[in-house]
């Protein structure tokens, strides 16, 4: 009797034992468990681009009697993996003295999230103590969001794409009040999804207000509207931008560039495309503005054809456009290849440190306004002889080294390679790359 007593309170003991685990890996895997509650938040969408800015204003009270150091902001699968940039900032002040503090933001991995719900933090500047609040300013981008529909189009025809979205903010946290507002470029909408109180006034949508909506609620909406701007898409773009001794830098840009709205279907008439411009095309779009550096020279712009006589260069102390036209117009599913080239004053970009190093500052990104680059690959030429070259950019990018051979070389030259999937144009900031010379670059003038 006493070793079948024993052998029962072994199977016990191992299955509480079990069960005490199980409950330990569960609580740990799982989004934590928070004091933080969302007093009011507002949200304005704009979806006058085929680049979906998402405006977010949160007021976070801790309710609890532990510090706060992170805020969780929670996205759906399907716009965090179309997600481009995420960047938030504190609101300190009131009215005209209002200032803005930006704040880390990182993704934030939690396996179990209810319905995949993904995540991203926001490191506050110091921890939020009991009946604390704090303002957030929070902006994120969706890329290849709008989804045209129908398909396919004729040259006659309006371009009209779908947005999916929810009424309800979806977050973590208990939201006391909330509305949302959507921004859409004409007053044209075919169709949208009612979730009351819902009210439409010429461009704008307005979801909302909303009271006490508990964590993860989620309310699916869609709009049907109108969008005909140009849907501009470099799936891939290549910059190299190479370094001389004799006080130039010369940039060399290879795009592959495509409209990704609605398809073309039909024919392509060019007599109805000049003569009625106002209803012809409306989709397409037949030029882009390329903003440069000041002080550029020896600028050219052409494809495998040859030079492209159809551009216009302006200049001026602060900045330099290019507006280029393709040989053709582009609609939906169509597509061009070229390359831009320029020269730029070693000067204004290369620049010496305290301790002895030197270092290039130059905009990261893609100078075509408004576009969407799918896969961007920077590529920095060193002078030969360079040594422990490092690059710093503000946001994550792949980093490689390789090596280019070119006139006279003996040992090549030292090339850092940066490469990011998805940029936006918000991306165009300034990044370094750091490199301790040799002898012969002394003695050599910028």
């Amino acid at each position: 009797m006493g070793a079948m007593a024993n052998f029962r309170k072994s199977i016990i003991f191992s299955v509480l034992f079990f069960y005490s685990m199980l409950l330990v890996k569960t609580l740990s895997s799982s989004p934590p468990s928070s004091n933080l509650q969302i007093l009011t938040a507002e949200r304005r969408i704009d979806l006058t681009s085929h680049i979906v800015r998402v405006y977010l204003t949160l007021k976070v009270e801790n309710t609890g009697e532990a510090p706060a150091a992170e805020v969780l902001l929670a996205f759906s699968p399907a716009q965090f993996d179309h997600l481009a940039l995420v960047k938030a900032a504190a609101a300190v002040g009131k009215k005209k003295k209002k200032t803005y503090l930006p704040l880390e933001v990182n993704p934030s991995d939690h396996p179990d999230a209810p319905n995949g719900t993904k995540y991203y933090s926001i490191s506050l500047l110091k921890p939020l103590g009991k009946a604390e609040s704090i303002t957030l300013e929070i902006l994120y981008m969706l890329t290849h969001s709008l989804e045209p529909f129908p398909a396919e189009i004729s040259q006659s025809e309006s371009q009209l794409v779908y947005y999916h979205d929810s009424a309800v903010i979806l977050s973590p946290y208990h939201i006391k009040q909330q509305a949302s507002m959507v921004k859409t470029p004409t007053s044209k909408v075919e169709s949208f999804t009612r979730v009351e109180p819902t009210d439409r006034s010429g461009t704008e949508l307005r979801y909302g207000p909303y009271e006490d909506r508990h964590p993860y609620s989620y309310s699916p909406v869609i709009i049907h509207l109108e969008n005909n701007n140009a849907f501009a898409v470099v799936e891939e773009l290549e910059r190299e931008i190479e370094i001389s001794h004799w006080g130039s830098i010369q940039v060399t840009e290879h795009y592959k560039l495509a409209h990704a709205g609605a398809r073309h279907r039909g024919i392509f008439s060019r007599v109805e495309y000049q003569s009625r411009p106002s209803i012809s095309g409306v989709s397409s779009f037949k030029h882009l503005l390329a903003e440069l550096p000041p002080r550029v020279h020896s600028v050219y712009y052409r494809d495998d054809i040859g030079n492209i006589s159809s551009s216009r260069l302006r200049t001026n102390s602060k900045k330099s456009e290019l507006l280029i036209e393709p040989r053709y117009p582009l609609f939906g599913g169509w597509k061009a290849t070229f390359i831009i080239g320029y020269g730029v004053p070693l000067q204004d970009f290369l620049f010496e440190s305290d301790g002895g190093s030197r270092y290039l500052n130059y905009t990261f990104g893609c100078p075509l306004s408004e576009t969407v680059v799918d896969k961007l690959t920077i590529k920095v030429v060193l002078p030969e002889g360079s040594k422990n070259p490092s690059a710093k950019a503000p946001f994550t990018v792949e980093q490689s080294m390789e090596t280019k051979y070119s006139y006279l070389d003996v040992i090549g030259r030292t090339v850092v390679v940066l490469e990011k999937k998805n940029v936006v144009p918000e991306h165009n900031v300034p990044f370094q790359v750091i490199s301790v010379p040799n002898f012969i670059e002394w003695l050599m003038p910028f």
